[in-house]
């Protein structure tokens, strides 16, 4: 096997059926079926429509990835797929999927964890990751700040939601709002033409009495609900709602609050280098604060371009041909799929 793998990575933990091709750290295709239409008149996903959407776009996605790319499956070196952690009956067509591949091609097996992936792919647009570095993972499932030293070995969670998400706040508020699902990117198209200080929401964790149990953690529940009330004030008396200073102020105060607990972390642990990751990372706001707020403490920020942000098949596939280029051993063919699978595990 060369020194470059050619890795075939399959993501399926949510809605987006995704299969990406990588050679080393050169993204050759990214393939990705959504079927989030299916799920917006829902106001969320629904797992079996999640399946079922899986099962039918897995062939054409595989095949699409593979035209883009200009290779046959018989040229893959190795498989990579998301085994967790994400919607147990979507993971399922994805390993199923992986392991009829491996079978058939007589290739290497890895089942990934799907947040390390969100790691990984920051290196296909600017190279080998900083070791160690600091990961602030923000999606519809998870807000995660992670100590990782080796990605392929495995991660150390430092803080994580205590419930809701970042993006599933920004998908709740959406909806108050009366915005289509999902939430995030319609908050910050609205949050663009409005005023950021007009209300001022509340910071989750962020109080002193929180900081001895809950220093790196994250929650968003009550600033969810924050909003609603305010929303529902507004609506008793009788006020329009200026749906852009609501979605700019509620936006504001999520970012400021990932920010904020992301440099704490890193300037405990003497990190001078963060990645972010996941779904909410493509958000404009939270980007532009993290850059910024971290250039004034000397500490440098990776953000992938917002495609690579949401769940697709490079950031798999990116991790996979790590494993592979480190000699890392291939999972086994009765590899599981784990709707829980931890952070610690990046290969199952």
């Amino acid at each position: 096997m060369s020194d470059e793998p050619l890795v075939l990575g399959i993501e399926t933990s949510c809605d987006e059926t995704g299969v990406g091709i990588v050679r080393g750290h050169t993204l050759l295709a990214d393939a990705v079926a959504s079927s989030v239409e299916e799920h917006a008149r829902f106001g969320g996903v629904v797992p079996e429509v999640a399946s079922r959407a899986h099962l039918e776009a897995m062939v054409p996605t595989i095949e699409r990835a593979c035209e883009t790319a200009g290779v046959s499956l018989r040229d893959i070196d190795a498989i990579a797929v998301t085994s967790g952690p994400g919607l147990a009956g979507a993971l399922l067509v994805g390993v199923a999927s992986a392991k009829a591949l491996s079978i058939g091609l007589g290739k290497p097996l890895y089942g990934v964890n799907h947040l390390a992936a969100h790691v990984a792919v920051d290196q296909l647009e600017h190279g080998p990751l900083p070791e160690p570095c600091l990961a602030m993972l923000v999606s519809g499932g998870h807000s995660s700040l992670l100590k990782v030293e080796d990605v392929t070995v495995g991660v150390d969670p430092l803080g994580s939601t205590i419930d809701d998400a970042a993006g599933e706040a920004f998908d709740k508020v959406a909806r108050l709002l009366g915005l289509p699902f999902p939430g995030g990117p319609h908050i910050d198209r609205a949050a663009a033409s409005g005023n950021s200080v007009a209300i001022d929401f509340p910071r989750g964790l962020t109080a002193r009495k929180d900081l001895e149990r809950h220093r790196f953690d994250f929650s968003f529940s009550g600033l969810k609900t924050a909003v609603a009330r305010w929303v529902e004030a507004q609506q008793r008396d009788g006020i329009t709602i200026d749906v852009a200073d609501v979605a700019a102020s509620f936006q504001e105060a999520v970012c400021d609050v990932l920010t904020r607990k992301a440099l704490d972390a890193a300037q405990f642990h003497g990190i001078e280098d963060i990645l972010i990751g996941g779904g909410v990372a493509a958000n404009s706001r939270l980007r532009a604060m993290a850059t910024e707020r971290a250039e004034a403490r000397g500490i440098r920020v990776r953000v992938p371009r917002p495609g690579l942000c949401t769940d697709n098949g490079a950031m798999v596939a990116a991790l996979g041909a790590e494993l592979v280029k480190r000699g890392r051993a291939p999972s086994a063919l009765d590899l599981p799929a784990d709707s829980s699978q931890p952070i610690t595990t990046v290969v199952a």
